[in-house]
């Protein structure tokens, strides 16, 4: 009957039609002292450019946070508040998954993640929210994060802060509320961590300056760069200014590509195009080579998880073999980075077991058939399996077809 009373409480919440963290305003910090991100304090805007510039390193950043959510949950789905989280993390409607996934985009991004956690005095329900990275700030108390949605134009009136936990706070509308803040380690950074790939941000900027270059050459259809020496009789620098700019206009193509100069005609007309012989292709694509490749060394990945081998053939068995090196190193490493703080939180405040939420992790390509079941799985691959486990009693397609499982489904 409690179990009841409580899906029935979490239910009328999560079809709130105002989301849960909107609205409120923290007290306990001051929210006009906060620690800078970077320098001037917009770092994250900063390198959420890069990634939005650089193919390769936008790539290796997506595909990271959707290996790390993995394919779903499996878990004791005897638990009904358990399994309304998985299904409905939050108000919005986010599965657990998804919000896992922009955790871990932002960790990979940034370095630094923020979790909100709501409930009520109660503890009859959790909501978990992600909040965008780009958006917080740590307080100069170190126990509270500031959110506000402009940074370069920061006013703090209109910012919000949240407790970081252990610390948790009653808002204005009842609910209590904390937050998490994960973040990468650094010597010598405290109050944020640093994005992995921090080694390779000059390398990023390669790669879009020669995918850049190359788009200039396809704008100017791949025509010869030059100096275009006019002879011309004019009677002031304006005028010669304003002929130089309508030749470039007219002929120029994209900037660069001909640069114009006019000067005082002598004997008859010595009007000629001097060329700039570029025979240095081969070393432009050499350096985006070598900085796509040096971009995922500095992500720590591996080069068939991004895509980048298959001109040379499809090779099932390599990619395989790096997905289990990344799952090893990478993958299953930031899973128990994100999962153990939220699985905590369940623990302390609904008083469930947890320890039977786990994330399904699922190779790119198809290596056992769906007909198997999770325990025949686990034993081909060498890892410890229970046949008589209601879990592992699982065929591979249903949690192929459902992503979010129950050992009760």
């Amino acid at each position: 009957m409690e179990n009841k009373r409580t899906v029935t409480r979490m239910a009328a919440i999560a079809n709130r039609s105002e989301p849960l963290l909107a609205g409120s305003h923290g007290c306990a910090a001051e929210s006009d002292r906060y620690w800078r991100w970077g320098d001037d304090n917009m770092l994250p805007a900063a390198l959420a450019m890069v990634s939005r510039r650089a193919t390769t390193h936008r790539r290796i950043i997506n595909d990271k946070a959707d290996y790390i959510a993995g394919k779903g949950f499996i878990f004791d789905g005897k638990d009904p508040l358990l399994n309304h989280i998985v299904a409905h993390a939050n108000a919005d409607g986010d599965s657990l998954r998804a919000v896992v996934e922009r955790l871990a985009r932002d960790q990979a991004l940034f370095g630094n993640a923020f979790l909100e956690v709501v409930t009520d005095p109660e503890h009859s329900f959790v909501s978990l929210y992600h909040q965008d990275a780009s958006r917080c700030r740590v307080a100069r108390d170190s126990q509270h994060i500031i959110l506000y949605h402009d940074w370069a134009s920061f006013n703090a009136a209109d910012a919000r802060t949240l407790p970081l936990w252990p610390l948790v706070e009653q808002h204005e509308d009842g609910t209590l509320r904390t937050a998490i803040h994960y973040k990468s380690y650094e010597p010598m950074f405290e109050h944020y961590g640093v994005p992995p790939y921090i080694a390779g941000l000059n390398v990023a900027a390669i790669a879009y300056k020669t995918d850049k270059w190359n788009i200039a050459r396809i704008d100017n259809s791949f025509q010869l760069s030059g100096v275009m020496m006019l002879d011309s009789i004019v009677d002031s620098e304006d005028e010669a200014d304003r002929i130089v700019r309508a030749a470039e206009q007219k002929f120029a193509g994209s900037p660069g590509q001909v640069m114009f100069v006019l000067r005082d005609r002598a004997e008859g007309d010595n009007s000629r195009f001097i060329p700039i012989d570029t025979t240095s292709d081969g070393d432009w694509q050499s350096l985006h080579d070598q900085a796509t490749a040096d971009m995922v060394i500095a992500h720590s990945w591996f080069r068939s998880l991004s895509g980048l081998d298959y001109s040379s053939g499809f090779s099932s068995e390599r990619i395989l073999h790096e997905y289990e090196v990344a799952l090893n190193t990478v993958i299953l490493a930031e899973q128990q980075r994100l999962m153990d703080p939220i699985r905590t939180l369940i623990e302390d405040l609904l008083g469930i077991d947890c320890r039977s939420l786990q994330i399904v992790n699922r190779p790119p390509t198809r290596s056992k058939p769906i007909y198997m079941k999770v325990w025949e799985a686990r034993q081909a691959d060498g890892l410890d399996y229970d046949r008589e486990d209601p879990r592992q009693q699982l065929y591979l397609a249903d949690i192929s077809k459902n992503g979010t499982t129950g050992a009760d489904q």
